[in-house]
């Protein structure tokens, strides 16, 4: 995965609550044996209408957002199924975080294990944030993950973020690779253990 350090770019709002996994990515676009395609399929009802031309009222069709690099979300984001397709699709589009008071708990954590940074922040700054980003003068932000701050027109943002996860982010590591970057600590643990129960081997 690429590792996440700081980015900067156009953010968007999305201030509605309770967008769940099929508006972010309908179950038509879950039928491919790969990843091949989802960035089309991202918010593509919202995106497109019935003849598949951009719908001008959309927020990520326009001119000003149209290279979204951050989403400032309504609550709940993400709620509904488990569709891991809604984080690949995000990712496929060129979404680099997330930023709202709240995830639902299966996205979030797909979004951890798939390079997605999903930031949570009190109502008040979620929507300073928003009425920010609304403007195209004043659309884009810095997301330092280092630093753990959000710049923007109208200040700094701090926010937390578990070390696990703030980890693997900056390294571009998913589950496997974590796994695989204590290969020594884990080799280590295999020989003693079959040293200590010799008849597993």
């Amino acid at each position: 995965m690429e590792p996440f350090k700081r980015v900067e770019g156009v953010a968007a709002p999305l201030p509605a609550a309770n967008i769940d996994t099929d508006v972010i990515m309908p179950k038509q676009f879950l039928k491919g044996i790969d990843r091949a395609g989802l960035a089309r399929g991202a918010f593509h009802d919202l995106r497109f209408d019935e003849a598949g031309a951009p719908r001008q009222d959309f927020i990520l069709n326009q001119a000003a957002w149209r290279e979204t690099r951050f989403l400032v979300t309504g609550p709940n984001f993400g709620c509904g199924s488990s569709r891991e397709h809604a984080v690949w699709g995000l990712s496929q589009l060129g979404i680099r975080a997330l930023i709202g008071t709240s995830f639902a708990g299966i996205l979030f954590d797909n979004c951890a294990r798939n390079g997605l940074l999903a930031i949570t922040l009190p109502p008040e700054e979620v929507e300073a944030l928003l009425a920010l980003v609304s403007q195209p003068k004043t659309n884009r932000l810095t997301v330092d993950l280092e630093t753990q701050t959000i710049e923007g027109a109208a200040g700094v943002w701090g926010f937390e973020i578990d070390p696990s996860r703030r980890h693997a982010l900056l390294n571009g590591l998913d589950a496997v690779g974590v796994a695989l970057a204590r290969a020594d600590e884990i080799k280590a643990f295999e020989t003693a253990h079959l040293k200590r129960h010799p008849w597993l081997a």
